[in-house]
């Protein structure tokens, strides 16, 4: 009887033993619809500020998301996607702010005729080089935060992803680039990257997924850093859609978010 007690409480210590020892989950962003709630219930400051265009009566509508912690944080520029300024995107930059991150979501269209009615039709009439424009004013305003670290990201998502690989031609401070299944930019411009950058992307995304080639072909010739996941079954805008595509979305958001993570904590040591 001893003998069999023993033998069990052993047991028992193994299994709590491993379970001790067992990796959390890594938190996700929400889906679409549980965003708001989810930006609401933060236990971290998110605030709205307008970030003046010089020159222009201009003020960009952005979104921070601040992390709890003692010293200085680095920086991610979210780009958000054809919609526009939604709370899904405040609610990926509150995600990165639970993760230690300074999250700064420029709202792009602000101030441009038809943004808040139309802001799809709106975000086609953006040009490029207005994109890139408002971007670097939004990089200033984020490397002049009192709390700001001396590194800095970007990251997007379907519009914004392609934005944010064009901002890697754009902006050679830049720490890391994140595309978020986007589009790739002209090949003619590759030349000019200099940050790392990751390519998250759904199998299921033809669209997208037919630019990747080219650019990975043209960055690994000229020996710049290019990572890529394609995740099987997964359609265009998984993150937003977990639920999508029979359970592939859902899997695809875990080993992309952690992908993310980890790559970000790499290059601007979050």
């Amino acid at each position: 009887m001893r003998r069999t007690l023993r033998k069990s409480l052993l047991s028992a210590n193994v299994f709590v033993a491993i379970i001790a020892v067992a990796p959390l989950a890594v938190a996700l962003p929400p889906s679409g619809d549980d965003a708001k709630q989810a930006v609401e219930t933060s236990p971290r400051h998110g605030e709205y500020v307008f970030v003046p265009m010089p020159d222009s009566d201009v003020k960009l509508r952005t979104w921070v998301s601040y992390p709890e912690r003692a010293d200085k944080a680095p920086v991610v520029i979210v780009i958000h996607e054809i919609f526009g300024m939604t709370d899904w995107i405040r609610s990926v930059a509150d995600a990165l702010a639970a993760e230690g991150y300074i999250a700064v979501a420029p709202d792009l269209i602000s101030g441009m005729e038809g943004a808040e009615e139309n802001p799809r039709e709106t975000i086609g009439r953006l040009e490029d080089s207005e994109a890139i424009n408002r971007l670097n004013v939004t990089l200033d305003y984020a490397q002049n935060l009192p709390a700001a670290g001396d590194t800095c990201a970007v990251m997007g998502f379907c519009w914004g992803g392609k934005t944010s690989f064009l901002y890697a031609t754009a902006q050679p401070e830049l720490d890391a680039a994140i595309v978020y299944y986007g589009t790739s930019p002209e090949t003619s411009t590759l030349t000019q990257v200099n940050a790392p950058v990751l390519g998250l992307y759904g199998e299921n995304d033809a669209r997208v997924n037919s630019t990747i080639e080219e650019a990975e072909r043209e960055l690994n010739r000229l020996g710049k850093s290019f990572e890529k996941e394609i995740y099987a079954g997964a359609g265009h805008g998984f993150l937003r859609q977990q639920s999508g595509q029979d359970g592939a979305n859902q899997q695809a958001s875990e080993k992309a978010w952690e992908r993310t993570l980890a790559f970000l904590n790499e290059h601007t040591g979050g």
